[in-house]
């Protein structure tokens, strides 16, 4: 890209998702570049005894282009008189720590092109606060190593594998940016491998006995919200006070009912059920569809729906008031954003222990599988992008593997006649 470097140009420039550089007209040599991050920083491009060199000037926030294109001229001087600038600036330069990467230059970058992007952030300066101050160019392999090493063996609260490999591989991802924006010559951690984990481990679903008992305790929570609504209003009514709304001619009492029914029915993450609309839902075709914006994958997926969630959604869809464009609305029409006090409250009646909200995603998927769902249809339901995160439930089909190892029975029988 070409063009003259000046302060109407600068105004027109805007961050992409890979760094690039603008060429002066009038000046060669002279320059811009632009990082994803949005820093923009004044350059010099010149040859001297062969070799290509570039040198950076400065950022845009320290030079107005007028001063940054009178430097160029000097360094364009000096060369045509046979000085390599570097060697005789000899510039103090101080070393970007990964604080500095991550606050100045990750952070914008992620927030631009991440869904996850402050929880991504938080969590590598949650994990390497030991880090955060030191030189990126201090990151080695070893000494990551140990700090794998001394999570994994912490006496007090030892971290599970899979929790470090996911710290690990958010730093791994902002470093190769490092890399990607030259803020780093090479990847110091490149040759750091994520620590083996159990992909085949058992996943939380519920018994049938767990799942007639949390279905008894969403029915008493419903009976008794309706109860305490009519003592209130009965109460109300003695002293001559405005009743609140009854709550008998309500199919639900609040979200909670149908917001787990559906998360049963379907495998929905929480916040693709959050983000849900009522424009997602269709009931002629029974289907909803996850939109790509809302999704992990990033990836639109539509996801069948039985007869009792169409039931359950249409009486959610007939009490809900006709403005509401969420599915599951929060305060204020604005999507929720927890659900945790009432769902602790429900297992806790129930008496269901060690069971998050996610694990319904578990027992959705484990259910379909023990029925008898093949493996990649259950991986599209679920929208995993390949099979290797849905092959944790195929120990749930041991009618497939039973039937295989049997027909060693029919061959031996076989063979010895």
């Amino acid at each position: 890209m070409n063009g003259k470097i000046n302060n109407t140009l600068l105004k027109t420039l805007t961050a992409a998702t890979a760094p690039y550089e603008v060429n002066d007209v009038e000046l060669k040599g002279f320059g811009i570049r632009v990082q994803p991050s949005g820093v923009l920083s004044y350059f010099v491009r010149y040859r001297i005894q062969g070799k290509q060199t570039r040198l950076v000037v400065g950022r845009t926030t320290e030079f107005t282009s007028a001063q940054a294109r009178d430097a160029a001229r000097n360094i364009l001087a000096s060369v045509n008189l046979g000085t390599d600038p570097l060697i005789a600036r000899k510039p103090i330069s101080v070393p970007k720590t990964l604080g500095t990467f991550i606050e100045d230059d990750y952070a914008p970058w992620a927030k631009a092109n991440l869904k996850s992007a402050d929880s991504v952030v938080a969590r590598i300066k949650h994990s390497f606060t030991e880090h955060w101050g030191k030189p990126l160019s201090d990151l080695t392999a070893w000494n990551i190593e140990k700090w794998r090493q001394r999570r994994l063996s912490n006496v007090d609260k030892p971290a599970k594998a899979a929790t470090v490999n996911r710290d690990l591989a958010a730093l791994k991802a902002a470093l190769s940016r490092a890399v990607e924006w030259d803020v780093l010559d090479s990847h110091p951690l490149s040759k750091v491998k994520l620590s083996k984990t159990d992909s085949n481990a058992v996943v939380r679903y519920l018994s049938k006995e767990e799942t007639a008992a949390l279905h008894a305790a969403l029915d008493r929570r419903e009976q008794d919200k309706r109860d305490k609504r009519k003592h209130a209003n009965h109460w109300r009514k003695e002293r001559g006070y405005v009743e609140i709304a009854p709550m008998d001619d309500q199919a639900f009492v609040d979200h909670l009912r149908p917001a787990v029914l559906l998360s049963l029915n379907t495998g929905l993450r929480q916040g693709e059920l959050f983000a849900l609309r009522w424009g997602d839902v269709n009931f002629t075709e029974q289907y909803l569809s996850v939109r790509g914006t809302d999704a992990k994958s990033g990836k639109t997926r539509h996801v069948p729906l039985n007869s009792e969630i169409v039931a359950v959604l249409k009486l959610w869809r007939k009490q809900s008031p006709s403005t509401n464009t969420l599915v599951f609305p929060g305060s204020k029409g604005k999507p929720l954003t927890d659900i945790k006090t009432a769902w602790t409250k429900l297992l806790k009646d129930a008496k269901i222990e060690k069971f998050r909200w996610h694990d319904m995603r578990h027992d959705f998927a484990s259910r379909l599988v023990m029925a008898g769902v093949d493996l990649n249809t259950v991986r599209e339901l679920l929208g995993h992008a390949d099979l290797k995160m849905t092959l944790r439930y195929a120990h749930l089909a041991p009618e497939h593997k039973a039937t295989a190892v049997e027909k060693l029975v029919h061959r031996d029988k076989h063979n010895a006649t």
